[in-house]
């Protein structure tokens, strides 16, 4: 058993909600290395069915106190509440109680850690970087908050001194790392009730470069956003950078997209490095690709051997996932739920060339669609329809006055494209059943439960 130096004294951990997409890969994690884990869960699914067979022993009949007797600790994400009755228990027998963020810490503290961060891109780059330095031989430990499809999981023990995380700004709690290399790919207006000025969320990411060794780390940051330039002139830390449009150590030219994804050259200072192509399309993923370029060259991984990896990368899930193709139409699922976000999905569909793209965007929580709906009124112009439906409140208390509409009315005044408001998420596939034409790219956004939308679609199309 390998003991982490943050967690010594605990050998049996329990994980309230373990099947959630944060909770599950560091389960997995925990269990092979060696610690008795139990959890509990609402309901059964593949990644808890993977995890018993590991050796979790879980519960999915409700959470109750009785489940937590025993444990060292508990886990809870933010999503758990106070009130929790395995919560309660723990708190009365005296169980320290963890947040999915000291596990995250404590792993990465270990290892010579990548912690990913940035408000878009995350999930991607450190799939991304997990596939390419697992096929290039380094073998490194890999926690991710989604699926990697090509590694058929989502956490990987690997045997090296490495681990690639991802690092969740969204409550400050990316504080606690203190990696290896610290990775940004973007710095922006996200998670603004938490942060509640811009100002704090700079300062956040300033101190997350500066958690690395001033001696030995270093961080690796996407020079095409203003804000990462500017958070550079402040930091006293190593760094690497990485952009398309502006001046960069690394840089990517001679950009194409093609039927399936998306190529491009490699520039280092006068030396071109080579050719890289991706199965994936976008000029986001351009980045992401080129951040895991750098942080691999930065290692001393060999650049054919990178490009080889990146070669066979297909996507994180819910990142651009095609979810079916039927009667000619292309169903695809994206998380995307910022603006900034959609409008790089869908400028990357879009290039794909499809007869009509036709993005079908769930919104998520009250409090962003409030921030942002000036954003959100341009985010969409690569579509061709945009449907729009109610929002995926997340835990949310609604907003007086904003809902679904309040988009559809941003779209209309600053875009004038066409657009349908359909407030009922469940009446969404019988009707792009009966409005999808042959030659059709459907595009299904958002982190709440839109993703079921395209799954429904693409079940009638088969019929």
């Amino acid at each position: 058993m390998k003991r982490l130096k943050e967690l010594k004294d605990i050998e049996k951990i329990h994980f309230v909600g373990i099947g959630g997409a944060g909770m599950s890969p560091l389960a997995k994690i925990m269990v092979e290395l060696g610690y008795e884990v139990t959890g509990s869960d609402r309901a059964d699914s593949e990644v808890i069915q993977n995890l018993k067979k590991l050796g979790a022993k879980i519960t999915l009949d409700g959470q109750k106190g009785e489940n937590v007797k025993g444990a060292d600790a508990i886990v809870v994400s933010t999503a758990i509440p106070y009130d929790n009755p395995e919560v309660l228990a723990a708190r009365d027998l005296g169980i320290r109680k963890l947040h999915r963020s000291d596990i995250n810490a404590a792993l990465v503290n270990e290892y010579k850690g990548i912690a990913v961060a940035g408000a878009h891109g995350k999930t991607t780059t450190t799939s991304m970087l997990g596939v390419a330095l697992t096929k290039a031989g380094v073998s490194p430990t890999v926690v991710v908050g989604g699926e990697m499809p090509d590694l058929g999981t989502n956490a990987i023990l690997g045997e090296s001194e490495y681990l690639t995380s991802e690092a969740d700004e969204s409550d400050g709690s990316f504080l606690k790392l203190r990696p290896h290399i610290a990775v940004v790919t973007n710095v922006e207006d996200d998670h603004m009730d938490h942060y509640g000025t811009m100002e704090n969320i700079i300062k956040a990411f300033t101190q997350f470069i500066q958690n690395v060794d001033k001696e030995t780390g270093y961080a690796v940051l996407c020079f095409d956003n203003e804000n990462l330039r500017n958070i550079a002139k402040t930091v006293d830390r190593k760094y690497y950078t990485y952009a398309i449009d502006h001046e960069a150590d690394y840089m990517a030219r001679n950009i194409k997209t093609n039927g399936k994804g998306i190529a491009f050259d490699v520039v280092h200072g006068e030396e071109m490095l080579g050719h890289v192509s991706l199965n994936i399309p976008g000029r986001h993923n351009v980045l992401n690709a080129l951040a895991c370029i750098v942080t691999g060259l930065s290692m001393g991984v060999e650049f054919k051997k990178l490009v080889a990896g990146l070669a066979e990368f297909h996507g994180a899930k819910r990142r651009f996932q095609t979810k079916g193709r039927a009667k000619g139409i292309w169903v695809v699922d994206d998380y995307a739920h910022h603006p900034t976000e959609i409008a790089a999905t869908l400028k990357a569909a879009k290039e794909l060339n499809p007869n009509r793209l036709v993005c079908v965007f769930q919104p998520h929580r009250y409090s962003r669609t409030q921030l942002l709906h000036e954003e959100f009124g341009k985010a969409f112009v690569s579509a061709d329809i945009l449907i729009l439906t109610d929002i995926y409140a997340a835990g949310e208390a609604p907003i007086e006055g904003i809902n679904g509409e309040t988009i559809l009315n941003e779209v209309r005044k600053q875009s004038g494209q066409d657009v349908i408001y359909i407030q009922a998420r469940e009446k969404l596939a019988h009707y792009l059943e009966n409005e999808a034409q042959d030659g059709d790219l459907i595009i299904t956004m958002g982190a709440g439960d839109i993703y079921k939308t395209g799954e429904e679609l693409v079940e009638l199309l088969n019929k």
